[in-house]
């Protein structure tokens, strides 16, 4: 017999049932509540709310544990590719050799970006955000491919409007970066992987053959790979939201990707190269900056230290250390803010004020001294966030439309004036 929570409210009992996932997580299932009492629930944020079943990513933040299928994440970032990810949390379960080369091949296929969308970008100024550009150019695409817009679309149907997302966000994102800096775009090459090609169309240039680290590629695959998918986060839980309403997948995708804009959000990581360049600017001992950290009045925060849901070490923080360790040995880059960051590190891993209170360096601490030891500039690094998330958006948005979930519509408890009658404009 399964179990049921109950709820007093004045002289009458009302059962609710309770449902237990797969990992023994437990819920209350409100949905009945306000049909037998007329009561709602108030979760501001929703950050006790389950807005859905899913069987996509598993997360544990009190035991430090992330899981995409049943996979843990230090298994695929050591042995996966990131497609071979995408295609796991796309269709539910490792590819085998032959369905991962259709895979890939599908979207080698794809990654060519229609030629009117130079336009769009030579119409946008020259500082404009990376992310507004690619907001706009993503949710733009619905135009070129108008088949997206039917709701009743066949799966295969669908799937091809994956494979071209996947496929042309890279070539979007190097496009966007290339304009921005007065250069021709360059065309994806398709005799290189998946990150090889974005590497080269990001940093390539038309007059010399373009080599890639063997170790730049191994942390990017691992960047991208730890950032595919998190359960159901801010931007994620906006790709369902717009979804549930059947609007085209494009302006799903767009839409996260405003959600994932945002600094308390995506923003993470270039909040932390920020706060290396106030620190080197502002002068003194790390010390001096990690004490002024605790002092609660001082206004000064260690970004890129703790994390909302992780109250232990974020596992892809381990991962992702040793490949900025990597990258920084390899390349031997002398850069004064990657400097502080290894000091900030080692200062706050040994203090015991951070230890206490389980304040690690997390994910996005390291991945922002990843992308700037490659070279990529500060504003994007919310972009190459988007970049990794995308398949666990699309997963997710599938997954919702395919169980046929309702169109979401959250409730209120209201707060305002109570019933008043108009006053004409003369009398008031």
């Amino acid at each position: 017999m399964s179990e049921k929570a109950t709820i007093q409210f004045k002289d009458n009992n009302y059962e609710l049932p309770v449902v237990t996932g797969t990992e023994n997580e437990s819920a209350i299932d409100i949905s009945s509540l306000r049909g037998q009492s007329g009561l709602i629930t108030l979760d501001i944020g929703y950050k006790n709310t389950g807005s859905t079943y899913s069987a996509i990513t598993y997360l544990d933040g009190e035991k430090g544990i992330l899981q995409y299928r049943g996979y843990p994440i230090e298994q695929l970032a050591e042995k996966s590719t990131f497609l071979e990810v995408a295609y796991l949390l796309l269709f539910g379960d490792l590819p085998s050799k032959e369905a991962y080369d259709q895979f890939t091949e599908s979207i080698s296929r794809h990654t060519l970006v229609h030629e009117s969308i130079k336009k769009f970008l030579d119409a946008y100024p020259t500082n404009s955000h990376p992310m507004g550009q690619l907001s706009s150019l993503i949710c733009s695409l619905s135009a070129f491919y108008p088949e997206s817009l039917d709701p009743n679309r066949s799966p295969e149907e669908v799937d091809k409007t994956v494979i071209r997302l996947l496929a042309k966000l890279p070539t979007m994102v190097s496009w966007i970066y290339k304009k921005s800096i007065g250069h021709p775009v360059l065309y994806p090459q398709n005799k290189y992987d998946y990150v090889t090609n974005f590497l080269y169309m990001f940093f390539g240039q038309r007059t010399e053959e373009y080599e890639v680290d063997p170790v730049v590629v191994d942390a990017m695959e691992k960047l991208l790979i730890l950032h595919a998918d998190h359960e159901q986060n801010c931007s994620t839980s906006t790709v369902r939201f717009v979804g549930s309403s059947h609007a085209p997948l494009y302006a799903c995708i767009s839409a996260g990707i405003s959600a994932l804009w945002g600094p308390r959000h995506g923003g993470a990581n270039q909040a932390v190269l920020e706060m290396l360049q106030n620190i080197r600017q502002g002068g003194g001992s790390i010390q001096s900056w990690v004490e002024k950290a605790k002092d609660k009045d001082s206004g000064f925060r260690l970004m890129g230290f703790g994390h909302r849901v992780y109250k232990n070490f974020d596992p892809r923080a381990r991962i992702i250390k040793k490949a900025s360790d990597d990258v920084l040995n390899k390349l031997n880059i002398k850069d004064p803010l990657l400097d502080i960051a290894r000091e900030l590190e080692e200062a706050a891993l040994k203090d015991d004020y951070f230890i206490e209170r389980k304040l690690y360096p997390n994910v996005d601490f390291y991945s922002g001294i990843i992308y700037k030891a490659i070279g990529f500039p500060v504003e994007m690094f919310t972009v190459l966030f988007a970049l990794g998330r995308l398949p666990g958006w699309i997963a997710q948005w599938k997954e919702m439309m395919y169980d046929k979930q309702p169109i979401g519509r959250p409730r209120q408890v209201y707060t305002g004036h109570v019933k008043r009658d108009y006053v004409s404009i003369e009398n008031r």
